[in-house]
């Protein structure tokens, strides 16, 4: 394996460890690293139901906070791993910070604009391109969210279940 796959995945399980915390907290577990020069400047994961916030992706959290981290908006030698493939948001962001590499895990069939629907990240015609990695450990992070979705849905089939009872228990009273 070369150098630079076995940085990507190093990288990566930095990654999957945020998303582990994402999903700890009821969270899509989709997590982001940001690496400058081989040292990690920014870690985050998603937080849209904590914050009730349509933008606290794990990208654009990240962003944040390596742009805090840096002191500057341009975050031009910088790398970014997540485990799901950016969305066109993520992405419209990640050009404009200016960031040099994009490595993703699991692919977005529904959502992903860094090459699955659209490949915003080296469309020509913008200022900005990233290099982008695909499928970096991405059975790991596509397990991550189908695990996750899958007791989603049956949690939200048990309280259904619940609700049915309890509504035939109050009939009866």
């Amino acid at each position: 394996m070369l150098q630079a796959e076995l940085s990507d995945e190093k990288y990566m399980l930095e990654a999957i460890n945020e998303a582990k915390r994402a999903e700890q907290m009821n969270e899509v577990p989709i997590g982001a690293v940001i690496v400058l020069n081989g040292e990690i400047i920014a870690r985050a994961h998603n937080l849209r139901e904590s914050a009730q916030n349509a933008i606290a992706h794990a990208e654009l959290l990240a962003i944040d906070q390596a742009c805090k981290h840096m002191g500057t908006w341009r975050l031009e030698n910088a790398e970014l791993y997540v485990t799901l493939e950016p969305c066109s948001m993520c992405s419209g962001a990640i050009m404009l910070s200016r960031i040099k590499k994009v490595v993703y895990g699991a692919k977005d069939p529904k959502g992903g604009c860094a090459g699955t629907l659209m490949n915003l990240l080296q469309d020509e015609r913008f200022n900005h391109m990233s290099e982008v990695v695909a499928g970096v450990l991405e059975e790991e992070c596509g397990e991550l969210l189908s695990a996750f979705f899958k007791n989603l849905r049956e949690r939200k089939k048990i309280e259904k279940a619940i609700k049915k009872e309890a509504l035939a228990e109050s009939d009866k009273n």
